[in-house]
């Protein structure tokens, strides 16, 4: 699987140019066997260094490497996959605020899709959580 898109791979480098900006994020990969949830809101100019939260045991902001995630190999011959259904309907704020109250990126997911069917996409708010420094 392509696990990144070239149409996500233009967004996040869009993003990556404008940091003091709370941006939705753009895809979600994750580990099919197990921990381990990545959203990712910016790529570095570099076309390497990825931002957002990730979720390998305790969800947190900041960066990893895009090519050390495509390089884990897990058991099976399976690797790390992209969330093709996923839609990033809520800032990372958002998220990163909802995934530590519920204990992880896979829980805050459930919560906020039932806030989204109920119609609080539109009145739920950026929390003031941590802010990315340029």
């Amino acid at each position: 699987m392509i696990l990144l898109t070239r149409t996500q791979r233009a967004q996040l480098l869009a993003n990556g140019r404008r940091r003091d900006t709370d941006h939705h994020p753009v895809v979600k990969f994750y580990n099919p066997l197990g921990a381990g949830v990545w959203l990712a809101t910016e790529l570095d100019e570099d076309d390497d260094i990825m931002f957002g939260l990730a979720d390998i045991g305790y969800p947190e902001l900041g960066s990893w490497s895009f090519a050390e995630l495509e390089a884990i190999r897990l058991h099976l011959g399976m690797t790390i996959e992209r969330d093709v259904l996923f839609t990033g309907l809520f800032p990372i704020s958002v998220w990163a605020e909802t995934a530590r109250m519920a204990g992880g990126i896979r829980a805050a997911e459930q919560l906020l899709s039932a806030r989204f069917r109920g119609g609080a996409a539109q009145t739920l708010k950026p929390a003031d959580t941590e802010i990315r420094k340029a």
